[in-house]
């Protein structure tokens, strides 16, 4: 599935090659293989396969030139609504995603380190906006300040006063970003996490429990 420019982001490529010409394509998307994962920032799965991905596997293939120029990571939203604070720590992805993609993953390896601190039991006692209030904090302490603390909070943050047209669902800033990638998610029939899609097909027999020479074993099988 496409990635909108404005979630550019969420897509992470570990070579980037010089066109000789023009007509050179070979640095376009379309020559990669694509694993898209469908992770939630309060699912522990998803913190299991983030974290081997990211401390073992995106290295190795950053070091195997038979990968690196192959492929292509997409990051994919999946919101989990039977864990109401799922909702909040996704549109705080999405707000950096605004304000500082290019720290998109820095903001995600944060939040899954920190994912019980937005766990059921965390926040059932403390307003939506208070949550946004420590995740704007959280964006702003795993980016080295490439996030304003209040620039964040003021995208994420919900008015206590109805709309123009008297509305009550008044949403915040990144509502309708959130939006589409529910949607996206919803287009491809994915229903929890982690799931896995490797070329636009579902590769069930990825597991959040595999290694980081399991990952790399099946990325060189199929990538060739």
């Amino acid at each position: 599935m496409a990635l909108a420019p404005k979630f550019k982001g969420q897509r992470l490529l570990f070579f980037q090659a010089e066109p000789t010409s023009p007509t050179d394509t070979s640095d376009s998307s379309e020559s990669l293989h694509t694993v898209e994962l469908y992770l939630d920032y309060v699912c522990p799965f998803s913190a299991k396969m983030f974290n081997t991905l990211l401390t073992t596997v995106f290295p190795a293939i950053r070091s195997e030139s038979s990968l690196s120029p192959k492929l292509q990571f997409l990051f994919r939203s999946q919101v989990q609504p039977w864990h109401p604070s799922s909702t909040l720590v996704h549109e705080a992805s999405v707000a950096v995603l605004r304000l500082a993609p290019h720290k998109f993953w820095d903001f995600s390896s944060a939040l899954f380190q920190n994912q019980k601190a937005y766990f059921d039991v965390s926040v059932v006692n403390e307003t939506r906006n208070e949550t946004y209030k420590r995740l704007a904090k959280l964006a702003t302490e795993s980016t080295d300040g490439a996030i304003n603390e209040t620039e964040m909070y003021d995208l994420v943050k919900v008015s206590d006063k109805p709309a123009e047209d008297g509305s009550l669902n008044v949403g915040n800033a990144v509502t309708n970003d959130l939006k589409v990638l529910i949607k996206m998610a919803r287009l491809v029939g994915v229903h929890v996490s982690p799931t896995v899609i490797f070329d636009g097909v579902v590769a069930g027999e990825v597991s959040s429990s595999w290694s980081g020479e399991q990952w790399v074993e099946w990325l060189r099988k199929n990538v060739g």
